[in-house]
């Protein structure tokens, strides 16, 4: 099938943007590849996870159904933790709940020396980030275990930074739209009123820092006064917090 029919039929399923997505990075049309892909736009299924990719931060992503989405949120974190970062220091880093790999792959890329640890506990995720890592030239400054940060049973050092994006959608909210709902529950929703993974990482976390290092959290919207009070009481230091491009809080920095 010609590329410029393929174009047009994707465009009336999916809209302009998703053709020429999926247009530049599709090769070879069939019409069963055309009905199966037109399909999958008919039930939400996201532009990412039809052509299994997606750029974060200037670097390119393989994902699939096994891992969340990276997502122009999350940059927000990236940046916070690259500003604090001068070049004279070979920084050790521990990613908890890492997915496809994007946050600790865009922060070995972007500060000088820095290597470090992401842990996730479901194995299909493990290997897509794996991938990720292979792909951009990081097997060599990057380790990716499967653990969780419920327990870090296999990290047996201390970081001098760790970063996470964890569940934090609380459990049956119906403000998650359709293109969520093909990421993985494990990644998007978290009990007590979407609470749990801070508690869990407030706690485990003290074990796997350096002494003056920071914690650099994702948070929902409305999260911070809760997400707060968990770390404090659990005697991290709160440094600041961080905006998104929406003018959301997004980000919250702590100190231990």
């Amino acid at each position: 099938m010609e590329i410029n029919q393929a174009f047009e039929t994707i465009k009336k399923v999916g809209g302009l943007r998703a053709a020429r997505i999926i247009t530049e990075n599709t090769k070879n049309f069939s019409k069963i590849k055309l009905w199966r892909i037109c399909r999958q736009l008919h039930h939400d299924v996201p532009v990412a996870k039809i052509i299994h990719q997606k750029w974060f931060y200037g670097l390119k992503f393989y994902t699939n159904k096994y891992t969340l989405d990276p997502r122009p949120d999350t940059e927000t974190l990236v940046a916070a933790v690259i500003s604090d970062c001068p070049e004279n220091k070979n920084y050790r880093i521990l990613d908890l709940g890492t997915g496809t790999g994007c946050i600790l792959a865009a922060l070995v890329k972007n500060i000088h020396n820095a290597s470090g640890i992401g842990i996730e506990k479901s194995w299909r995720a493990v290997l897509v980030a794996r991938k990720n890592m292979h792909n951009l030239n990081l097997t060599q400054k990057t380790k990716i275990i499967k653990d969780d940060f419920n327990s870090g049973k296999k990290l047996k050092e201390q970081f001098d930074i760790i970063v996470s994006n964890p569940p934090y959608i609380a459990m049956g909210d119906t403000r998650v739209n359709n293109a969520a709902m093909h990421d993985p529950e494990m990644a998007l929703f978290a009990k007590n009123n979407g609470l749990a993974a801070y508690q869990s990482i407030a706690k485990n976390a003290k074990k796997w820092i350096k002494s003056g290092g920071k914690i650099y959290l994702e948070i929902g919207i409305g999260q911070e006064s809760d997400v707060r009070k968990i770390f404090e009481n659990e005697t991290w230091n709160f440094i600041r917090s961080e905006k998104d491009l929406a003018e959301i809080n997004r980000v919250l920095v702590f100190q231990k």
